[in-house]
């Protein structure tokens, strides 16, 4: 009964860090939205908690790769590497100026980035041959390829998981944070992506579909991945803006650029 009441609380503290890295993200990213060029404010948000997640767990092994193939996101990747500590000033200071590394999509120059992204589906290939790669030498790292269920839409991401199932490439995990929403609105009124986790399912993949803010169901979905003997997709349910409530579930929340009066009120507001 100790051992499991010890446990119990050190998942809790574990869950509580992340929640405070999760508000600090979320902060940065609004910073960002405040800057002369703005950036992709819904996208950013809804991945947070799932980019939080993954770091944590993985960025300390060089033999692991995150890459974020939603590029566009690049303000949430910023985010975290500041509230990780890997960047060490908040990166709005910097975010889209001529002189800066700070790019509107990631910047493989910057510590913590494996590749520059940004043309949706292109991260997925990168991730599965870094995680191919790894297998080849015997390794036990892995690739992570973190996507938007829009970009779902992109036909390379399909002929990628056609390679992984062929090539049994168990070390790859594909994260989808299906917010729902592209640039020009609801995914499902542009072209629908019917019963995703189907087909991963078609393609040899382990798939779990859970809530992408919540930090349990996300440990127990990254667990399943280092049991599975198949290639593992997440399908986390997320919200395009989550925790500013102007914007939660708007599409057109995809890009901003807001005044600071709205920053501050933003952040006051933050669920």
């Amino acid at each position: 009964m100790l051992i499991d009441k010890e446990l119990a609380n050190n998942v809790s503290k574990t869950e509580e860090r992340l929640e405070t890295l999760s508000k600090k993200t979320r902060e940065a990213i609004i910073d960002i939205a405040a800057t002369e060029t703005g950036c992709h404010i819904g996208g950013s948000l809804s991945v947070t908690d799932l980019l939080i997640a993954l770091f944590e767990k993985y960025i300390g092994d060089s033999r692991n790769q995150i890459v974020l193939s939603k590029g566009h996101a690049a303000a949430a990747l910023y985010a975290v590497l500041y509230a990780l500590g890997i960047m060490e000033k908040n990166p709005a200071e910097g975010y889209g100026r001529s002189d800066s590394l700070l790019t509107g999509h990631p910047n493989h120059k910057i510590k913590g980035i494996p590749y520059s992204t940004g043309s949706l589906g292109h991260g997925i290939p990168y991730a599965a041959g870094w995680a191919l790669s790894q297998k080849l030498k015997g390794s036990t790292g892995i690739g992570v390829a973190v996507c938007g269920d829009g970009e779902l839409q992109e036909g390379l991401c399909w002929e990628t998981f056609q390679v992984v199932q062929a090539k049994q490439i168990d070390n790859f995990l594909c994260v989808v944070d299906r917010n729902g929403g592209q640039n020009d609105g609801f995914v499902h009124h542009i072209s629908p992506i019917d019963d995703v986790r189907a087909r991963f399912e078609s393609f040899g993949f382990q798939t779990v579909e859970i809530n992408g803010h919540d930090f349990k169901e996300i440990s127990e979905a990254l667990l399943g991945f280092e049991a599975s003997s198949k290639p593992f997709a997440i399908i986390a349910n997320t919200v395009k803006g989550k925790g500013v409530p102007d914007i939660e579930g708007n599409p057109k929340a995809h890009y901003a650029k807001i005044p600071n009066r709205l920053k501050n009120k933003w952040k006051r507001s933050m669920v």
